[in-house]
């Protein structure tokens, strides 16, 4: 199999999960990165406040997503473009966890994707001070990008697995992950998702 994947970022208007005001996604294919695309998003009604915080990571305002696409609009977007790609994200959890909340708020069928997180495959690659993004990916070798800007965190987290595979030997990001020893988990579906206790 080759290396094929798509690398996903989210940015959150506050501390909700299922505040996403931004999506960045990086396609791979044969270890080499042939598509990026980011846009904006209205975050879904009951978590579209925007804390001041965040506001001062991403830069990203109320009035910049006025007249972005809402969370249900945009999703058939996303996922056409994950399509059945092992999503990578870094810190995968939490971005993971905005693609379920989203879906959640707004009764949206959540895509039951499988993922990899490039936090953890860096750890298990790079022997650093730091695993944060921007010195991850200095690390990989893509220096200077715009962090927090959605479709430049994607982009950055694609040269981190492209990199951390070439150093493996790993052809795909499963046998990565195998390699690595790090899981590649699946988002529940709802009827998988285990019932509340």
């Amino acid at each position: 199999m080759p290396l094929d994947f798509t690398a996903i970022d989210f940015e959150t208007a506050n501390s909700s999960s299922a505040s996403a005001c931004a999506v960045g996604l990086a396609r791979v294919r044969d270890g080499r990165v042939v598509d990026t695309a980011g846009w904006l998003i209205q975050p879904p009604p009951g978590h579209d406040r925007f804390f001041e915080l965040n506001i001062g990571i991403h830069g990203i305002r109320p009035s910049d997503v006025r007249d972005a696409p809402t969370w249900t609009q945009q999703l058939p977007d996303l996922t056409a473009f994950a399509g059945d790609d092992v999503l990578v994200a870094h810190n995968a959890g939490f971005d993971m966890g905005v693609l379920r909340r989203a879906c959640e708020a707004t009764d949206a069928a959540c895509p039951p994707a499988r993922y990899l997180c490039s936090l953890q495959v860096a750890r298990k690659t790079y022997d650093l001070a730091s695993y944060r993004l921007p010195l991850v990916a200095a690390a990989a070798g893509f220096l200077d990008f715009a962090h927090h800007d959605a479709a430049a965190d994607a982009l950055a987290c694609a040269h981190i697995v492209i990199d951390a595979a070439a150093r493996a030997g790993a052809t795909d990001v499963i046998e990565l992950a195998m390699l690595l020893g790090v899981r590649v988990p699946q988002i529940p579906t709802p009827a998988t998702a285990s019932a509340p206790r």
